[in-house]
C-alpha cells in the first residue's frame, strides 16, 4: 500500500488554495460608466478561461508537495536464520536387544530393529507427527562391551541413516554393556560441537556391567560440557522372548531369558545433565518417546525482517514541472495581459 516518509508535507498543499486566488486578483482597475463603447468579445472563451494559469500553477504546488511527503511503496523481505541442534544417538546393540518385546502386531521385531525404525522416523519424518530433524547435526555411536563411533556429527542423513539399519547385534564375543564407555565417547565427539544446544540421546535396555567408565562420571563429565542427556530404557524387566540358534540343528528357536534394565542409573545421568529419563515397554512407548524429545528439542529459528520502498516520489515531481511549466508558458503568450 502507498504511504508517505513526510506525510506533514501534505498540510503544505493548503497553501495552494490562497496561491490561485492571490495570482487571479486584479493587476488594475478603470471605472467606465458604460460598456457599450467595450468591444463586443470582451467575454471571449480567453477571457473567460482566464483561471487556467494560476490553476495550473496551484495544482503544481500540490504536486511539490506530495513529491515533498515522499509516496513510496514498502515491500517486506525475510531472511529465516535455522540454528540446529548437535545431537549424538547412541543406541545399545548388546545380546538381549535381541528380545522380541518391541515387535510390531504384524511383524515379528527385535529391540534393535523396533529402535532402527523409530530413530530412522525421528531423523527423516514420519509424515505426521514427526517433521524429521533436517538441519540438526546428528551422530551415531553404538555399543556392547566397546562403543563404536560409526557416524560422525553430519547434516548427510541419508548417509547417517544407512550407517543405522546396517547396525546388527555385537559379536558374541560381546556379552557385556559398557554404557559408561559409550557415554563418555559421546561426550568426546560432542564437545567441539557447534551450536547452543547438545545433546544426547542414550538407549539401552541392560545395566552397565563392563567398561572403564563410570556411567555416573560420565555423566558428570558430559555436564561440565553443557551436554544434555536424554536416556531411554527399552523393554520390559524380567523375561522376554528370544530367538536363538540351536547349536544342534542350526534352527532358530524361541527361548526365554532374562533382561534387566538399570532405571536408577539412567534416571541419575539424566537428572544429572538437564535431560529426562523415558522408559518404553513396547514399540508405541518407543514411539512417543522419541516423539517427546522431538517438542522438547526444537530448531531455532530466527528472522530477520529488512523493507526496501519503491520511492514513487518522481512521478509527483515530474507533474509538478509539467504543470508549472505549462502555466508559466500559457501565462506569457496565450493569457499574456497588456499594460
Amino acid at each position: 500500500m502507498l504511504e508517505f516518509r513526510e506525510p506533514l508535507f501534505l498540510l503544505l498543499g493548503i497553501v495552494a488554495i490562497p496561491l490561485f486566488f492571490w495570482m487571479r486578483r486584479p493587476v488594475g482597475t478603470v471605472r467606465i460608466s458604460s460598456l457599450d463603447i467595450w468591444p463586443r468579445n470582451l467575454f471571449s472563451f480567453k477571457s473567460k478561461t482566464a483561471f487556467i494559469p494560476p490553476l495550473l500553477t496551484a495544482l503544481a504546488f500540490i504536486a511539490f508537495c506530495v513529491a515533498l511527503a515522499g509516496p513510496r511503496i514498502p515491500g517486506g523481505v525475510v531472511h529465516r536464520h535455522r540454528e540446529g541442534i548437535s545431537m549424538m544417538l547412541v543406541v545399545d546393540k548388546s545380546g538381549s536387544m535381541e528380545a522380541l518385546d518391541m515387535s510390531k502386531d504384524d511383524k515379528e521385531q527385535t529391540r534393535l530393529e523396533a529402535s532402527k525404525d523409530v530413530i530412522e522416523a525421528f531423523v527423516k519424518g514420519d509424515g505426521e507427527s514427526l517433521n524429521g530433524r533436517p538441519d540438526d547435526a546428528i551422530g551415531l555411536i553404538s555399543f556392547g562391551s566397546f562403543p563404536d563411533s560409526d557416524c560422525p556429527l553430519t547434516l548427510d542423513h541419508i548417509t547417517l541413516l544407512q550407517l543405522v539399519k546396517d547396525l546388527s547385534i555385537a559379536d558374541y564375543n560381546e556379552t557385556g554393556t559398557a554404557i559408561g564407555d559409550a557415554l563418555a565417547l559421546a561426550t568426546e565427539r560432542m564437545r567441539e560441537a557447534k551450536g547452543k544446544s547438545k545433546v544426547i540421546i542414550l538407549l539401552t535396555d541392560g545395566v552397565n556391567n563392563t567398561g572403564y567408565e563410570d556411567p555416573i562420571e560420565s555423566a558428570r563429565i558430559a555436564a561440565q560440557f553443557g551436554l544434555k542427556v536424554y536416556t531411554i530404557g527399552v523393554g520390559a524387566n524380567g523375561f522376554a522372548q528370544v530367538k536363538v540358534t540351536n547349536p544342534f540343528t542350526g534352527q532358530k528357536e524361541m527361548t526365554r531369558t532374562r533382561v534387566e534394565i538399570d532405571e536408577q542409573t539412567l534416571t541419575e545421568i539424566a537428572e544429572m545433565t538437564g535431560g529426562s529419563y523415558f522408559r518404553a515397554t513396547d514399540r508405541k512407548s518407543l514411539e512417543s518417546i522419541y516423539k517427546k524429545i522431538d517438542t522438547l528439542e526444537k530448531t531455532v529459528i530466527s528472522e530477520d525482517r529488512t523493507t526496501h520502498y519503491d520511492e514513487k516520489y518522481g512521478y509527483a515531481l515530474v507533474i509538478g514541472l509539467i504543470l508549472a511549466a505549462l502555466g508559466i508558458i500559457l501565462k506569457l503568450t496565450y493569457y499574456r495581459r497588456n499594460p
